[in-house]
């Protein structure tokens, strides 16, 4: 179907050319020697603590880029971005977890890693996998790395490596990846630079560290319009849009054709509080805009999908993440992440997991939009009925479109009468969400890791450990 424009051509370009003129005029802050002699070589000029990057390197950056991103999970499955399909995957680095049976929460440990990577294995529209909590029982200059290491064993599905920082980082989890497969194949890492428009030493060290190895990178900015970028949706995108290029111009320098996946995280300031919103429409807004500004570029984007500031699975929980995945996927959506999320990307729940994954399969359904060719009109059968012919149900007309997908058959939903749903206790879509989980966790079997494998990567995290973690 026809993706869903809310910017012109022009509306694009000239968020393009704001762009040009935030990183030639206005600069990015960076202090990174080794990457900026990179830089300084390719024509940039420093001014203090700023780099200023001349319009022709930008856009030669873009046209270098690799546009083609693929990952395999050790299943054998591909996943490749930019293919025309749309693909979902999980919310990364949650701190806590919420209980949807008793209303609670609690922070998340290393168990949780491993539960919740074999529920998503189990899920059919979470296409790609990714680390979905930071452990708080593992040393936090070991939580990234451990996440991946745990989360490894319990999918065959595409697994995306966690959100890095570190240069040491980096080459570590790469190291994990070549235990299952060739980690250009295998693995793809992200990291986010600092808004406004800043990118720390060691965050330039670990771009430098992916570009050398050749992984599939994501600039994952995060600005928040108001606090910390224009409160404009249009401003904060170009800020954005200057904060992943800066990062794509560095691992292009590094390694021309490096494949770069387009991702956007802008979210909105709650003006009465201040907090980051996660939920509004405007956010929506945002990953739509995001969306046409990357495909401009002709990259695969990836933008914020199942996002909510919800602390329950509740109306708000359902009206948000409805909003904020079905507007970026009618705008063409390549990858919508956030399978899972609650509390704006704090909080994960292994309920509203599943209740994602159908949320998901009506998003496809939605995207995949309905035919009005003749056989579809079925004016034919429309005459046959009325001539006396049986009813609809009994035509093949009808067999081939419910066959088809014409009318979706929900898992939860609640489609049946006041009585029956009597009957049937007053169970609603969380209840049996709740209880689908359980099942998963219980009976969901996951082909484990040969043992060499396994000590592989327990030798590789003995080895992160002594370098990385301080004597205390």
């Amino acid at each position: 179907m026809a993706q869903l424009k809310f910017l012109s051509d022009d509306e694009v370009k000239g968020m393009h050319n704001a762009t040009l003129r935030i990183l030639n005029e206005v600069g990015y802050v960076w202090t990174h020697k080794p990457s900026l002699e990179i830089l300084t070589g390719a024509g940039c000029k420093i001014k203090g603590n700023r780099v200023y990057f001349p319009p022709e390197l930008v856009e030669d950056s873009i046209k270098k880029a690799g546009k083609k991103v693929s990952i395999r999970g050790r299943g054998g499955v591909t996943k490749n971005l930019g293919d025309g399909n749309l693909y979902f995957h999980n919310l990364g680095g949650a701190r806590d977890i919420y209980d949807a049976k008793t209303g609670g929460h609690r922070i998340a440990q290393m168990q949780d890693v491993r539960d919740a990577t074999r529920l998503l294995d189990a899920l059919e529209n979470c296409h790609t996998i990714t680390p979905f909590f930071t452990p708080q029982d593992v040393p936090g200059e070991l939580m990234s790395l451990a996440m991946y290491r745990h989360a490894l064993p319990f999918t065959t599905k595409p697994l995306q490596g966690p959100g890095v920082q570190f240069g040491p980082e980096t080459k570590y989890a790469v190291r994990m990846a070549e235990v299952i497969g060739d980690p250009k194949e295998v693995l793809t890492l992200a990291l986010s630079p600092v808004s406004p428009l800043t990118i720390p030493d060691h965050e330039a060290e670990a771009v430098i560290e992916i570009a050398k190895a050749g992984i599939s990178f994501g600039a994952l900015p995060c600005p928040t319009a108001g606090a910390t970028s224009p409160m404009t949706i249009s401003g904060s995108i170009a800020q954005q849009n200057a904060e992943t290029l800066a990062v794509v111009i560095l691992a292009q320098l590094v390694n021309p054709g490096l494949p770069i996946v387009y991702c956007g995280r802008l979210a909105m300031m709650e003006p009465r509080t201040g907090a980051s919103v996660w939920g509004g429409v405007e956010l929506a807004l945002a990953s739509a805009g995001t969306v046409q500004l990357g495909h401009s570029y002709g990259f695969a984007v990836n933008v914020y999908g199942f996002s909510t500031n919800a602390h329950t699975i509740d109306a708000q929980d359902g009206f948000e993440r409805g909003l904020n995945a079905a507007i970026p996927a009618l705008a063409g959506a390549d990858e919508l992440s956030g399978i899972g999320e609650m509390e704006a990307g704090v909080m994960g729940s292994y309920a509203q997991m599943v209740l994602d994954n159908e949320l998901a399969y009506s998003v496809l359904r939605l995207r995949k939009g309905f035919s009005a060719d003749e056989e579809a009109l079925g004016v034919d059968m429309i005459a046959r009925i009325m001539d006396g012919s049986r009813n609809f149900l009994g035509q093949k007309h009808t067999m081939k479109y419910l066959k088809a997908g014409e009318v979706q058959l929900t898992k939860f939903a609640e489609r049946s009468s006041w009585e029956a749903w009597e009957r049937n206790g007053k169970q609603g879509m969380v209840d049996h969400a709740i209880d689908a989980a359980e099942k998963i966790l219980r009976e969901h079997e996951v082909t484990p890791l040969e043992p060499q494998q396994e000590k592989e990567l327990d030798d590789i995290m003995s080895a992160a450990e002594k370098e990385l973690v301080k004597k205390r």
